[in-house]
């Protein structure tokens, strides 16, 4: 009897024990239900997340460890916002992993984000390419995927992104053609420099609404165009610097109002500075160093009231006026200025003034040649004149 008493009391224990089971499971705690997604936004979240931990290879300050159980608010480098039309529900609305080193890729589950304003992945060790699944991202302003190992031709999904303001794929391994539907769209900022592009400035890049635009150490080639004054009411900061682009630079960059740093040095432009840049009031950097310019220094340019950094050096000017020297930062070696120190030789100069300039030849709008240099210019002697024709022969005499 006793033998069967065991059994059953081992049996209504273990009653027990599932009903306060299935009691803990049907009433969960609070501390269980912030375990939970709280709402289908967070779990697509949750989706994503995990996907993307399980694409990383190298966390070396360990930031996903924290990416653990669907509370993805709470993972580091993931911020959460109200949702978009309901302030009561909570959805991923940034990620911030900037300077983590983290190696990996992007999945395309990451288009599950669909609420996220900006995706900051900047000084990481991601390749690969942007999935083609960041077009669901509508609310998407700012994408900043700059200084990691990206590679592939332009990522054209960054076109049909409708909310996109500032983009950075800046030092990369983006390669071919940059569309130039891209200058058709609204950016307010775009970094595209240190990429592998071999490109060029396409004639609408003056639609562009853009206040800042580095497009450095890449191969751009062509012509500076003459739609740049298009962008006089936003542009503040442009960098075209060591691009290859061969031009005489326009005088339409003179209606640039907003214009505060002009930077296009080391590229293959020709011809004189325009009068024009004298109209920039705001400018406060200018560089045009290591180019084929020449001419003289228009006075203007360094009359102008907030330039602080006037960079001009490596050219052939063989002028400059005294205000030039009161600029606060500048650098005029190796031109052609006489009386000036560390300029060219001799035989620089005079080889590169005699050569007409041709801005037309790679397709551009002809500018005007640089005047002659001043007459006082110690390595220059004015032509001498023709000789006159010879007298014609004295009509033949008849005897």
């Amino acid at each position: 009897m006793g033998g069967t008493r065991a059994p059953r009391l081992h049996l209504a224990l273990l009653g027990v024990f599932v009903s306060v089971s299935l009691l803990s499971l049907s009433t969960p705690t609070l501390q269980d239900q912030d375990y939970y997604p709280t709402n289908p936004r967070l779990f697509k979240a949750y989706i994503a997340l995990q996907k993307w931990k399980h694409s990383i290879t190298d966390d070396p300050h360990n930031v996903t460890a924290s990416w653990c159980g669907p509370d993805v608010c709470k993972y580091e480098g993931v911020f959460c916002a109200p949702a978009p039309g309901d302030p009561h529900e909570l959805t991923v609305a940034g990620v911030d992993l900037n300077k983590k080193n983290i190696e990996g890729t992007l999945p395309d589950e990451l288009g599950l984000l669909c609420d996220l304003a900006l995706f900051h992945l900047n000084s990481n060790r991601f390749c690969g390419t942007i999935p083609e699944s960041f077009r669901e991202m509508k609310l998407l302003h700012e994408l900043d995927v700059s200084n990691n190992r990206l590679e592939g031709p332009f990522p054209g999904v960054v076109l049909d992104i409708p909310s996109l303001k500032f983009l950075d794929i800046r030092f990369n391994r983006f390669h071919g053609d940059i569309p130039s539907r891209l200058y058709d769209l609204k950016f307010d900022a775009i970094f595209l420099n240190n990429n592998e592009f071999k490109s060029s400035i396409p004639d609408n890049f003056g639609n562009s609404p853009v206040s800042v635009i580095v497009l450095a150490n890449t191969q751009i080639g062509g012509c500076l165009p003459t739609s740049l004054g298009n962008m006089a009411k936003t542009l503040s900061e442009i960098i075209i610097m060591n691009t290859g682009v061969r031009s005489c630079i326009p005088p339409e960059l003179g209606k640039l109002k907003e214009l505060r740093v002009l930077d296009l040095s080391y590229n293959k432009l020709v011809g004189p500075l325009p009068e024009t840049l004298g109209y920039l009031r705001k400018l406060e950097q200018l560089d045009v160093a290591h180019n084929h310019l020449s001419g003289e220094i228009p006075e203007s340019i360094c009359e102008l009231p907030r330039l602080k950094n006037f960079t001009y050096s490596y050219n052939y000017f063989c002028g400059a006026p005294e205000m030039c020297l009161k600029i606060k930062r500048k650098d005029d070696r190796k031109n052609c200025i006489p009386y000036r120190p560390l300029q060219r030789p001799e035989e620089q100069c005079m080889a590169a003034l005699s050569r007409p300039v041709h801005c037309s030849a790679y397709g551009c709008m002809a500018s005007p040649p640089p005047p002659p240099p001043p007459a006082h210019y110690p390595y220059y002697s004015p032509p001498l004149p023709s000789p006159p024709p010879p007298s014609p022969p004295p009509p033949p005499h008849y005897y």
